[in-house]
């Protein structure tokens, strides 16, 4: 059963947790993570520290024990897509669930035996196990969780990956290092994180299947093309897709070098490079926190690009941070912290790995949100196939800068300078991006912006919203107030202003000339505006015809009128959601000032001081016919008191 949107749990995102739609959930997929991790570290210890075996180098272990784990994600995510789309989507984790039972009962005979060729073979089935679960893992939550629920429940879940993926990590290495018998008590808790996640799922809510007629195609080459173009059919939900497999490729470069980083670099121990481990998932955990803070409990797309800027910003800095540290034995844990010098590299990585949280979790939530129900978790196995292949090309591609003598510090400064490229790629081929940004600046930066009433802003389906024109910002105020774009029908003369134009070129917005000016024109903008019905978008207008020159709200034209009686002509019927903006007027970006007669913008920036509080107030829709333009204005005005 999902929760409707309009009415999410109160007390944010951590109040899921004691909720049984995501709480089961959320404790099976974190000790599925953390199994994997501390399966995965013990067995690397093991054949590093503890074990000699000859056609198994240690400087070999770690990147046979990862390739493995990572290929049943390359050859089997195409069918688990297919399965999560197709079965209940608890039927689905209790199986994986058992089949993580029996894994991890054959890797703890291998344990107890120390026999190589079992343990890798479970690192392959445990991979296999995962990989099963990441469709699942990502798609469940759309089913459960509103609109305004899924950026905080998405937080919680990468917090909870990355704490698990710590904790494994580290249990792993405890538990292995135990003289004699480490490697036997590693698999008893292997067996017993198994029949935990086997016990929390069998209390996650029954999710029915959002495709059951699926017929499923079981050659996983054929299939994972055909996945892929149905992620590219939608452009905003692919270059997200890619944005994600982008930031896997970030984290691993990082990653996979903290043991070297840590030792050549940094010149400390073990403890050392474990550090940099917790220092860079506190960091991950804090970012995926943030984001509901941060987004106002809506889906914030505007938060990718604060996240790219400071992951850019700290990942060079890091190399700046970490080159001409002088050279020293290996450092201890304490010794380490000692130095002030490591505090900027300790800051660095906290911060890089912050805002790559900021980074991917809104991308993660609006895949969630725009994918079409019945394809939304092969698309998510898309998106883990490209993760897949980022992560090996990161390995390939990393150990090919250090054969060719790039540092350890040289290398993360050109992933922060490749980073800066990729994503400002990304943000020209999805203007969306940029838009929810200046968005976002403007609502958190310029102003202190409150939205009430945003509940009736529908999530799904075409809409009209009427608002009151007050200043040249209006536009991006309601941007930073909708989960959803906004195509806005606008003065045609606005696109010339400097700036203001080419964000509303980008916008889409449509531009309207006086019937008498250009009828051609005039024309052409309503038909632009039927348009956006019928694709079921939301379209924007400000029906007094231009910006207040006094503070007072104007009459109303009757173009909105025009718009909903075209559209009825098509059987379209989308409701009329009035708003009204307040305390903007008397802003920089209202025309308060008079020079030379005549009412203009944008003088004197700091009249009101910093932050001066505006806000938007939404009221509830109307149907089409009840609407006239007196009858609307009335319904803004009311919102203005």
């Amino acid at each position: 059963m999902s929760v409707s949107p309009s009415h999410p749990a109160e007390g944010g995102q951590f109040a899921l947790l004691r909720q049984r739609r995501f709480a089961p959930f959320f404790w099976t997929q974190f000790l599925g993570a953390a199994n994997d991790n501390l399966f995965k570290f013990a067995f690397t210890v093991l054949v590093t520290y503890q074990l000699q075996v000859s056609w198994l180098p240690p400087a070999l272990a770690g990147l046979v024990i990862g390739a493995l784990f990572i290929l049943p994600f390359l050859l089997f995510s195409a069918t688990s897509g297919q399965l999560a789309d197709k079965l209940d989507k608890k039927t689905l984790i209790v199986f994986v669930k058992r089949l993580e039972i029996a894994i991890m009962a054959l890797a703890a005979w291998a344990f107890f035996t120390t026999n190589i060729p079992l343990l890798l073979l479970s690192t392959f089935l445990m991979g296999l196990h995962s990989t099963l679960f990441g469709p699942v893992k990502f798609a469940y939550l759309p089913n459960h969780l509103s609109e305004r629920e899924l950026t905080g429940g998405n937080g919680m879940v990468e917090m909870g990956t990355f704490v698990a993926i710590l904790l494994g990590n580290l249990a792993g290495g405890l538990i292995i290092a135990v003289p004699e018998i480490g490697a036997h008590h590693v698999g008893f808790s292997c067996v017993a994180l198994a029949v935990l996640g086997r016990i929390t799922a069998q209390a996650v809510p029954a999710t029915p299947a959002t495709d059951p007629g699926l017929v499923i195609n079981w050659n996983p080459f054929t299939e994972t093309w055909r996945n892929l173009k149905l992620a590219h059919g939608n452009t905003v939900v692919f270059r997200s897709v890619l944005g994600i497999s982008w930031m896997w490729f970030f984290g691993a470069v990082f990653l996979s070098q903290f043991p070297s980083f840590a030792k050549e670099v940094l010149h400390g121990n073990e403890q050392v490079a474990s550090l940099l481990l917790i220092v860079f998932s506190i960091g991950i955990g804090t970012g995926s926190l943030l984001c509901e803070v941060l987004s106002r409990r809506h889906v914030e797309i505007g938060l990718v690009p604060v996240g790219a800027i400071g992951m850019s910003v700290f990942s060079i800095d890091l190399y700046f941070a970490s080159s001409g540290l002088p050279p020293a034995n290996a450092l201890g844990l304490s010794e380490f912290i000692a130095l002030s010098a490591h505090w900027r590299v300790l800051a660095d990585l906290t911060l890089l790995s912050l805002f790559a949280g900021l980074y991917s979790v809104p991308m993660y939530a609006l895949i969630q949100m725009r994918s079409q129900p019945t394809h939304r978790a092969r698309i998510i196995a898309a998106n883990n196939i490209l993760n897949a292949l980022f992560m090996i090309a990161s390995a390939v591609i990393a150990g090919a800068l250090l054969s060719a003598g790039f540092t350890i510090p040289q290398m993360f400064l050109l992933v922060g300078l490749a980073n800066a490229v990729v994503a400002f790629y990304i943000f020209m081929l999805v203007p969306e991006y940029l838009l929810r940004f200046v968005a976002w600046i403007a609502s958190r930066l310029v102003y202190r912006f409150k939205v009430r009433g945003d509940e009736h802003i529908p999530t799904h389906g075409g809409a009209v919203l009427v608002c009151n024109h007050v200043s040249f910002v209006d536009a991006v105020l309601l941007m930073a107030a909708s989960p959803r774009p906004i195509r806005f029908l606008m003065d045609h003369r606005i696109f010339k202003v400097p700036l203001l134009g080419w964000l509303f070129k980008l916008a889409k917005a449509i531009p309207i000339a006086p019937q008498k000016e250009d009828p051609q024109a005039y024309e052409a903008a309503f038909e632009a505006a039927v348009a956006v019905l019928r694709e079921g978008d939301l379209l924007a207008i400000f029906p007094e015809g231009g910006i207040t020159r006094d503070g007072q709200l104007q009459p109303f034209k009757g173009g909105v009128v025009k718009i909903l009686e075209m559209a009825g002509r098509e059987g379209l019927q989308p409701p009329v959601v009035p708003m009204g903006l307040t305390n903007l007027w008397g802003s920089y970006f209202s025309r308060v000032e008079v020079r030379d007669g005549a009412a203009v913008a944008m003088v004197r920036p700091f009249r009101r001081g910093l932050f001066n509080r505006v806000g938007l107030c939404v009221g509830a829709p109307l149907v089409p016919a009840a609407v006239t333009p007196e009858g609307l204005r009335d319904r803004v005005g009311a919102l203005l008191t």
